[in-house]
């Protein structure tokens, strides 16, 4: 699959389409170019969303166990496809084979919850006799807010799409779906799926395009009622900019905090934390990105996690191991700047610290302090600093400083201290002996401050995408 350049077509209004315009999809492991899909334009976009308007109304009126039938024809067919879609993601976005495979399983595992828990959203009802207004009943149902912007990451092509898709489709919404260029071919394989599975026309488009000729036209149509966006604060916050009246769901950047106790486990925190930092070459929102650690414990448990580090292969995605090339070389410069901003400023690499082409060795820089830029910023790669505090008070300071709040984690044997701590942390999700973790699927999922906008899981999206729609009875009452 690598050896020949595969191209993949957009999806709109049940067609397969090209331009004959083309954007180069990129192996982060050779920099070779492996793909390519359309370059559309804004006139295609603008044909996009009419078809998606167009479509819509039936697709609602549609009884939802047909529609769960249609979107049930379409996950048989991912499942018929998974060893092609991991293929795609091992060589677009360097995710190792058996993880890219275990991203479709939850997948899939994701559609059949999403699917089942679409079928509990029953209307509610409210009488007026509480307010001392007899003979009056309210019927209050979910419709579907329209039409949804579903935008994705290059970090989970399959996963983050269908998080968005699929809850937005069950509940009677059309879809127009932009996946990130690097995962785009995981994406677009996702449309011709669809169109094969045979959803009707419009209800489920897919484009793709460069941000500098699409990314405005693609947010500022006035037509769409639901963005649902997965990506870096900068961008996400540029589209909060120029959406017109649509609804925001924004699953933005992190810098996740590991707060560890003096009384901790140190082995099994250790364990999590590597895990935390390091699945996936570091490159998740949710990653742990830095280690707040008691001074009395610290240099124990620097030295266990530097012995687990030691032991994690690196390498190719093709092979399974642990870490594998990021992305792109931004990513490589990005780190090599904070790594060199942190040292210059005193701070020491304990292990790490080194690169071929966009390969990163797990890296964890010790002696870090709140006036280094790693303190703070989002490397979105294998970079681990560790941050050393005497007081508790001085770690809630540190993780609270922080312009974006996602998740946490604390590491304590006494929960009295971890339930005070967590009450304090400004964090849409705090975990409790464990590293930061986006799921079970079907817990809310929140950020706050420039980590996003919105509620996230499975009910939670449910909701999102719908709007309650009141019928409200009145009668008299014979004499």
């Amino acid at each position: 699959m690598t050896n020949n350049i595969i191209k993949y077509q957009a999806l709109i209004d049940g067609e397969l389409y090209e331009n004959g315009k083309w954007i180069s999809i990129i192996n982060p492991t050779t920099n070779k170019t492996i793909g390519e899909v359309p370059a559309l334009t804004k006139v295609e976009i603008e044909k996009v969303y009419t078809a998606a308007k167009q479509s819509q109304k039936s697709w609602e009126q549609m009884p939802i166990l047909k529609r769960i039938t249609f979107l049930n024809s379409w996950k048989q067919l991912i499942i018929r496809d998974k060893l092609i879609i991991a293929q795609l993601m091992t060589n677009e976005i360097a995710k190792a084979t058996k993880a890219a495979c275990s991203e479709i399983d939850r997948t899939i595992e994701y559609i059949d919850y999403t699917l089942q828990e679409a079928l509990r959203l029953h209307p509610q009802s409210y009488t007026g006799e509480s307010w001392g207004i007899m003979n009056k009943l309210g019927i209050f149902e979910y419709v579907p807010k329209g039409i949804v912007l579903a935008i994705s990451p290059f970090n989970y092509p399959v996963n983050l799409s269908v998080s968005k898709i699929f809850p937005a489709l069950v509940t009677g919404n059309s879809v127009v779906f932009k996946p990130a260029t690097q995962g785009s071919l995981s994406g677009l394989h996702l449309a011709k799926l669809a169109k094969e599975a045979k959803l009707p026309n419009g209800v489920f488009n897919a484009v793709s395009g460069k941000g500098s000729a699409i990314g405005d036209s693609l947010v500022e149509n006035e037509v769409i009622n639901v963005i649902s966006f997965t990506g870096s604060a900068t961008v996400g916050n540029h589209i909060s900019q120029k959406s017109l009246k649509a609804d925001l769901i924004l699953e933005l950047g992190g810098k996740d905090p590991a707060i560890v106790l003096d009384d901790a486990d140190l082995e099994d925190t250790a364990t999590k934390i590597i895990k935390g930092a390091f699945s996936y070459s570091g490159q998740r929102c949710t990653a742990i990105k830095r280690v707040l650690v008691q001074k009395a414990i610290s240099s124990k448990l620097i030295s266990i996690l530097k012995a687990k580090v030691e032991k994690l292969s690196i390498g190719l995605p093709i092979d399974n191991c642990d870490i594998t090339p990021v992305i792109d070389q931004p990513t490589i410069v990005n780190a090599k700047k904070l790594i060199k901003d942190a040292l210059d400023k005193g701070a020491k690499c304990l292990i790490g610290n080194k690169f071929k082409e966009n390969l990163m060795w797990p890296t964890i820089i010790i002696d870090v302090t709140t006036k280094m830029d790693l303190a703070w910023e989002e490397p979105f790669a294998p970079l681990l600093p560790i941050i050393i505090f005497e007081q508790v008070s001085e770690a809630i300071k540190i993780a609270n400083d922080s312009q974006y709040g996602l998740q946490a984690s604390i590491f304590t044997t006494n929960i009295n201290s971890a339930m005070t701590i967590a009450s304090l942390l400004e964090a849409g999700s705090i975990n409790i002996n464990d590293q930061s973790q986006r799921g079970p699927d079907h817990f809310p999922f929140i950020g706050i401050k420039d980590s996003g906008l919105g509620v996230q899981g499975i009910r939670s999206s449910l909701l999102a995408f719908t709007r309650p729609k009141g019928i409200i009875i009145n009668w008299k009452t014979k004499n």
